[in-house]
This record gives C-alpha cells, sequence and structure tokens, in this order.
C-alpha cells in the first residue's frame, strides 16, 4: 500500500459508528485497510425502526460473509401489496421471495434497525484491525497533503489516517467540514412508527408481506421484523415540523396519529388503533421529521482530496424507495473496491469511489422524491396512480435498474 502512516496496512478515519460507518469498517478491513471508527454517542445503539433490503444490499451482505447473520434475525417478505388506504382495495402486488430470488440472485429482506446495526457492529469489532471509540465528537480535521490526515475531537483527542470517511449521518458534521453546504432541509413529512408484537395482535391484522396503504397526503408501511414476530409499522403524513427536527426518537401523541388516519378505511384504522395494545415499548408512537438534501449533482461532492462521504452525509434521501441504509452499504462495497486499488494515490482513489457512486446515488434520491409525491397524491393524480397500479402492478413496481446493481 502506498501513502500509508503504518509500514504494513495503511488507516481509514472514519466518523459515526451507525449503520453506514459500521458497514464502511467491515468493508474497509476486508480489504486490508485499519479502521478507527469515532462514534459521539455514549453507547453504539440504534433506534427502533425497521429497514427493507432489497437484493442489490443483501448481495453486499452475503459477499461479507453476514448473510447467516441476517438470516437469524430478519424476515423475508413474500410480496409488496399496494393498497388503498381510503377503500382498503388491493391496488397492485410484487412477488418477492422465490421470484426475487430467481431474478435478481439475492433475497428481499426486512429487518429491524438494530439488528443489522448490531450484526455489523459484531462483525466490525470481531475484526483485526478495527478500533471502535465511543463518545467522540469531531470538532476539527486536516488534509495536509505533505503529511496524514488529522482529526481532533472536542475534548482535545487527535488521530491521524490516510484517509477520512465521513458517515455521521443526515446532519454530517464531516459534510459541513469539507462541503460547508448548511443544514439539510425539512420535507414537510413527519414519520410516526411503532414496533408492534404480532402475537399481541388480532389475527386479522398480523402479516408476513410488506403493505404500503397510499392515500391522499399520507402514506403507511408496514412490514414483518425479527423473523416475523414483529411488526414496523411507519405513517407519514404531511405536517409540521417539530421543534427539534434533528432527533429521531421524539416520543409521539398516539392521539395525533389516530386523528391523522381518521378517515381512512376500517383495516387501516383497526391496526392503528391497536397499536397501543401490541407494542414492544411502552409508548408506542415515536415521530421524526424527514429531511434531505437535493439529488447529488457532482462527484466533487462525495469526495475532495483524502476526505470522502458516505450513505446520509453524502445524500440523505426520503424514504419512499426503502433505499436509504440500502446506499450506505452499497457505498461502503465501493469505497473498498477503490480503496484496494494501491496503484493510485488515496486521493484519486476516493475520486474513483465518488465518480463510482454520486449518479446512482443521486438517481435513487430523484426517485424516491417522486414516490412521495406519488404516494401523497391527491385528486386526479391520485386516481390515475391507482389506476396505474391495478392495470400494470407488478411492471411499475419493480425496479430492475435499482436491484439488479453490483458495484
Amino acid at each position: 500500500m502506498t501513502e500509508s502512516t503504518t509500514a504494513a496496512r495503511p488507516t481509514a478515519l472514519v466518523v459515526g459508528g451507525g449503520i453506514g460507518g459500521m458497514a464502511a469498517a467491515v468493508a474497509l478491513q476486508r480489504v486490508g485497510w485499519r479502521v478507527s471508527l469515532l462514534e459521539r454517542a455514549p453507547e453504539f445503539t440504534e433506534v427502533g425502526a425497521g429497514v427493507q433490503l432489497g437484493p442489490n444490499v443483501t448481495r453486499v451482505l452475503r459477499a461479507w460473509g453476514l448473510d447467516e447473520a441476517v438470516a437469524r434475525v430478519a424476515a423475508f417478505p413474500d410480496r409488496i401489496t399496494a393498497r388503498s388506504a381510503l377503500s382498503g382495495a388491493d391496488l397492485g402486488t410484487l412477488p418477492l421471495g422465490a421470484r426475487c430470488l430467481e431474478r435478481y440472485g439475492a433475497p428481499y429482506a426486512s429487518i429491524h434497525r438494530a439488528d443489522l446495526h448490531r450484526l455489523l457492529w459484531h462483525a466490525a469489532r470481531d475484526r483485526a484491525g478495527v478500533t471502535l471509540r465511543n463518545e467522540q465528537w469531531v470538532e476539527q480535521f486536516s488534509d495536509d497533503e505533505a503529511g496524514p490526515v488529522r482529526i481532533t475531537t472536542v475534548d482535545g483527542h487527535a488521530e491521524h489516517g490516510d484517509a477520512l470517511v465521513g458517515a455521521d449521518g443526515v446532519w454530517s458534521r464531516v459534510r459541513q467540514l469539507v462541503l460547508n453546504d448548511g443544514k439539510p432541509r425539512t420535507t414537510g413529512h413527519v414519520a410516526y412508527r411503532a414496533m408492534l408484537v404480532q402475537q399481541q395482535l388480532p389475527q386479522h391484522l398480523r402479516s408476513s408481506q410488506v403493505t404500503v396503504w397510499l392515500g391522499p397526503r399520507l402514506h403507511v408501511v408496514q412490514y414483518p421484523v425479527r423473523g416475523g414476530d414483529w411488526m414496523n409499522v411507519v405513517a407519514i403524513v404531511d405536517g409540521p415540523v417539530p421543534a427539534h427536527p434533528d432527533d429521531w426518537s421524539l416520543h409521539a401523541s398516539t392521539a395525533d396519529i389516530e386523528a391523522a388516519t381518521a378517515h381512512t378505511c376500517a383495516p387501516l384504522r383497526d391496526l392503528i388503533l391497536a397499536a397501543p395494545s401490541a407494542s414492544a415499548n411502552a409508548e408506542p408512537w415515536r415521530l421524526w421529521a424527514l429531511a434531505d438534501r437535493p439529488p447529488v449533482s457532482a462527484a466533487a461532492q462525495m469526495a475532495r482530496g483524502r476526505v470522502a462521504l458516505l450513505g446520509d452525509a453524502a445524500h440523505p434521501m426520503r424514504p419512499y424507495l426503502a433505499q436509504g441504509a440500502g446506499m450506505a452499504i452499497e457505498d461502503a462495497q465501493a469505497l473498498a473496491t477503490c480503496l484496494a486499488f494501491d496503484a493510485e494515490p488515496v486521493a484519486a482513489r476516493l475520486a474513483r469511489y465518488a465518480d463510482m457512486r454520486w449518479r446512482r446515488c443521486a438517481r435513487v434520491q430523484a426517485g424516491a422524491i417522486r414516490n412521495g409525491g406519488i404516494y401523497h397524491a391527491t385528486g386526479l393524480m391520485r386516481l390515475g396512480r391507482d389506476a396505474a397500479l391495478r392495470a400494470l402492478g407488478e411492471r411499475v413496481m419493480d425496479r430492475p435498474w435499482l436491484y439488479s446493481y453490483t458495484s
């Protein structure tokens, strides 16, 4: 390896210990890099939301040897069904299960975010050359071509390495140090989420599939996690921005979410009303404001010099394609692929990573924004959406360009 600050192996400084940061640690260690990961929180934990992993993502996790770990904690839905939130009618279905394996060579999974984070954390923690540190708030960095990349934390701790990876989320400190482009934008949508124990739900509300309820100015998605024992429910509605838009885990009023869905069909209302008695938590609902940035418009927004951005720090996106965590994992694989090519300077390798990723990430960001408009459509647009789903179903719900991707 060239440009290394160590005799044998170069070192990546990874800022952020969420899904993206842990994925980067696993991927980089696999290609011979040392990793020093710094997380500002006192513990390595994730909040209790669900994550959908398309075959483009499970394919990467399988390549990292994590498919069995995923299988132990995930669910594997047999289909995605779109339903009208007003009438309850089925609008369209995308088969998953065996059909997904046949078409894309990898499964479609749904998993508790904390379970995905935990298995990545275990994989990173157990690998030689990976150091994980908590309560490390990065304050500054320097990227002097004459020496190593250096970072300094608010308490004066300093580290140096060969590359810096900002994986510190939507409100990324590293991004601001590199790009200085201000805060992410709030979208005008707020999300309520709940984790329900399926055995505590009435039989007719239990489900092993992904269901997306589409209704004017709102949509609700439900799917199994933890081997199907739990159900993740997320309701996204047009609404005012909370006082703390950067908080992912605000307590939410049960009355508010029940009022927001009061005009929907009986099966959906039944699910929302059942949440308090079936909740896996003492308080059933959490709330967060959706924030994003415009789609990436150039490679320079993902890497400059020996500093790269990854996941939500690089391309925060709305959840309407269920690809936020997936894009971070894809990023980690691409970053490792590029940094393994040691015939080039590190800055050139990171530029290669950014060039490889920015157009795809921009396409997913734009697609998620477009889907949000479709999901929350009103009037004639809503009627047209429902008619298209009824007529075309799988043909408009499947996304080969997304699911067949390999980095």
